[in-house]
């Protein structure tokens, strides 16, 4: 996700989203201001994750979510922030 999303608790928004709706995986800050997640789920409740991806928690203005379908994920279980 780019935009404003850091410095608006945006992972820890995204991680109670994510266990809210079931979903397994990852959630990230990176050095050029954006926000990388990885979901692992039901094909439902990850659309609906990439849907609330466009709004975000108070604070953030999302200008920009890119997704693509992961060719093989780690064994995950439950969702972490990882920095």
């Amino acid at each position: 996700m780019t935009g404003r999303v850091q410095g608006v608790c945006f992972r820890d928004w995204t991680r109670e989203e994510a266990e809210r709706l079931g979903l397994d995986g990852w959630v990230r800050n990176e050095n050029d201001g954006s926000v990388t997640a990885l979901i692992a789920g039901p094909d439902g409740a990850v659309s609906r994750m990439l849907d609330h991806f466009w709004k975000g928690p108070p604070g953030a203005s999302v200008a920009d979510v890119a997704s693509e379908e992961a060719s093989s994920v780690e064994a995950l279980a439950g969702f972490r922030i990882t920095r």
